[in-house]
């Protein structure tokens, strides 16, 4: 996408926070391209409040301040926001992406132009109290199986443009993510089964196909269970099954294939299904029903010294997808 008047073209934005996004896993280009697009929700003109009660060359600090306390995700999306749409302001990351913060916590100052900066706040904070959101609900589900072998595992119910993001969310929480798109790992469904005509016929029709591609295959019965351990399938879904049928599926595997619980699981049952004994535990809910962390930006009264240039400061961590 190229970047209309008055805002930074990908080229503009600094090699610093470009490198950043880069190294937790996500596409520079890709994260750019949203969130210009996201920022012209708010510009089909120009921001009037702003323009209206803001002398154009009055400059300012303003601090990302969280409301709550939860786990951070997003502060280099947000950093770019600003980037975009206040190419000559500072950022300075006071914390990174996967910190526990407490109600109060500044996780960001930024200075800068005030319009600039007012008309960037609400795009910035959409990201942030978003993908915060999601790694908080992930983190819950992470301290909820501590001490369990089980790992709790994202799926693609997200929203629509924002699954890496979202994913990327869950990995600062501490989960896992499961496949990314349709194309890089196999999922036999309920569907696919019956359109097969069997667990078995599905699981060799895309093994045939696909033989250097990672299968999971989803099973509603033991039976089923033990008709693709015996065809080799090393990987498997467990669907809504009850908490003695996933004992049992997992006394039946003897470590034969890694298995997954899924349908429709909650938080109060998590040490529950962990202690079955299975390896993942898929949870959509960590990314379609996430409430939002609540996190705002203050705007300082007085002079405080000016942030680095954007992006020249924002530590992130290196967390990379954990997709097996």
């Amino acid at each position: 996408m190229t970047a209309p008047t008055g805002l930074a073209s990908f080229e503009d934005v600094p090699e610093t926070l470009r490198s950043a996004l880069a190294a937790t896993g996500l596409d520079p280009r890709r994260v750019y391209d949203d969130v210009v697009a996201a920022v012209l929700e708010d510009l089909p003109g120009e921001d009037v409040t702003s323009v209206a009660t803001i002398d154009a060359g009055a400059r300012a600090t303003a601090h990302l301040v969280a409301r709550a306390d939860g786990v951070v995700a997003g502060l280099g999306v947000a950093d770019l926001v600003f980037a975009v749409v206040a190419p000559d302001a500072g950022t300075r990351a006071v914390v990174t992406d996967g910190h526990r913060a407490a109600r109060g916590d500044v996780l960001m100052s930024v200075h800068g132009p005030v319009r600039q900066l007012l008309t960037a706040e609400r795009t910035a904070l959409n990201y942030l109290c978003h993908l915060s959101g999601v790694a908080t609900a992930t983190a819950r589900w992470v301290e909820a199986l501590e001490g369990t072998g089980a790992r709790v595992r994202d799926t693609r119910k997200t929203t629509p443009h924002f699954r890496a993001l979202e994913k990327y969310a869950v990995r600062c929480g501490g989960g896992t993510n499961h496949r990314g798109s349709l194309s890089d790992q196999a999922l036999v469904k309920d569907n696919h089964v019956l359109a097969a005509g069997g667990v078995v016929p599905a699981y060799r029709a895309v093994r045939e196909r696909y033989p250097d591609l990672p299968v999971q295959v989803e099973v509603t019965t033991l039976d089923q269970l033990r008709e693709l351990l015996d065809a080799g399938c090393d990987s498997v879904l467990l669907d809504n099954m009850s908490t003695d049928e996933m004992a049992e599926a997992v006394r039946t595997t003897t470590g034969r294939a890694r298995l997954e619980a899924s349908g429709g699981l909650t938080l109060d049952r998590a040490t529950e299904v962990a202690a079955t004994g299975v390896d993942f535990i898929a949870v959509g809910a960590i990314t379609h029903s996430a409430p939002v962390l609540d996190i705002a930006m203050d705007l300082l009264t007085g002079a405080p010294p000016p942030c680095p240039p954007a992006g020249g400061s924002a530590p992130r961590p290196p967390v990379t997808p954990d997709v097996p």
